[in-house]
């Protein structure tokens, strides 16, 4: 993620809403699970959700095992469409009332030859290019252009970003995707385990800012996907976030925290935050931080039900065990983590999640992935979200 001015986005404020939704209560007939039959990984992973979350709805599919080797995480078009999509589509099209979608280990994490879609119009994650089934046929769908130096691909405007309503696929079109995945079949059936164990708000969250690139004002936070030049070829143009924007997006999420009675702590200083206890949730630009300290990541553990994100370009480029580049999810993810997004490829810094969306809704009592979908802008793109989507906390009182 490179750092330049901010440019083609209007500013909206944030803020507690007069009138907010009941939080929906988790209904497993709403989820599909996905499950490679060619994967012994994939299967023991989505038998185990199903049963323990009484999912009635298991589509087993037929593709390349991403359990065996990183080269298999990357999946060609031509095989998704054979192996994946196709099956998926005549499947919702005779069983109505879906609204997520459950991928799990052993299932490509990216495609390697989309057409007009991802990173250099080609190469978005798998999860995402699923969460846009049909938006180029949905009304009032917005087709973007992401343009950052050598960085460039096409994506859809999310759909369900910054909805004050819950989630359903007949209102907003596509679907809310998430993963059990993790370095080992172990790592992925724990995300199901401490789902299920999370419970009322415990712990602190942790919000790391790096005051090496500024602040924003915190109440214009998050920015929105508005206002920008559209080009010829109908698409919504947009540069890359400035950092300090997010930074901004941060101290908000810490300011909403507290104001609904929720443990947060905003780290402003020149140092990469520790913790000494199990954090409620996480957020912090990772190895992208001026100060970062991979030790101290390492150290990080997490209460059942916590939630995370990093600023982090290839966070989820593998979730096999890998050494060197920029800090993983996977790591978080062995470390405790209930829930946390993370992009195949380059995404820039407008992709990744609002903190102040992500943790407001997470204390209001959403769902994980309605959660994270209501804090990302885009749709189609690199994005990754990791967890339990029925995974849900009671909300603190305040």
């Amino acid at each position: 993620m490179r750092h330049i001015p901010l440019i083609l986005f209007c500013l909206l404020t944030a803020t507690i809403s007069a009138s907010e939704t009941t939080p929906a209560a988790p209904d497993p007939s709403r989820v599909l699970v996905l499950r490679n039959g060619l994967s012994p990984v994939s299967c023991a992973i989505a038998d185990d959700y199903a049963r323990r979350r009484s999912a009635i709805n298991v589509l087993t599919i037929r593709c390349q095992d991403s359990a065996l080797a990183a080269t298999d995480e990357t999946i060609a078009y031509a095989a998704v469409r054979r192996d994946i999509e196709d099956p998926l589509r005549v499947w919702l099209a005779a069983h109505h009332g879906v609204d997520i979608i459950v991928l799990t280990k052993g299932i490509p994490i990216r495609i390697s030859d989309a057409p007009g879609l991802g990173l250099g119009n080609c190469r978005p994650s798998l999860d995402s290019w699923l969460a846009a089934l049909d938006y180029a046929n949905k009304s009032g769908a917005v087709p973007v252009r992401l343009v950052d130096g050598g960085f460039t691909g096409n994506a859809w405007a999310n759909r369900f970003w910054r909805s004050e309503e819950h989630f359903s696929h007949a209102r907003y079109g596509g679907y809310l995707v998430s993963r059990l995945d993790g370095y080992t079949q172990a790592d992925a059936i724990a995300l199901t385990t401490r789902s299920l164990a999370a419970g009322a708000a415990t712990g602190t969250v942790l919000l790391d800012a790096c005051p090496d690139f500024g602040f924003d004002i915190p109440a214009r936070q998050p920015l929105d996907i508005a206002g920008s030049a559209v080009g010829t070829n109908g698409r919504v143009q947009m540069g890359e976030l400035d950092f300090k924007a997010w930074n901004a997006d941060l101290e908000h999420a810490a300011d909403l925290l507290k104001a609904r009675g929720t443990a947060a702590v905003l780290d402003r200083t020149g140092v990469f935050a520790a913790a000494t206890t199990p954090l409620a949730g996480y957020a912090s630009w990772g190895s992208n931080d001026k100060h970062f300290s991979a030790s101290t990541y390492a150290a990080l553990r997490f209460a059942p039900g916590a939630l995370c994100e990093t600023a982090v370009s290839t966070s989820a480029r593998t979730f096999l065990p890998t050494t060197g580049g920029q800090s993983l999810i996977a790591d978080l993810i062995a470390q405790g983590a209930t829930g946390v997004k993370g992009y195949t490829d380059e995404p820039l810094l407008q992709a990744v999640a609002s903190p102040s969306i992500l943790f407001d809704r997470w204390a209001r009592g959403w769902t994980l992935v309605e959660c994270y979908f209501a804090a990302s802008r885009f749709v189609a793109w690199e994005d990754v979200v990791i967890g339990d989507p029925l995974c849900q906390r009671k909300p603190a009182a305040h």
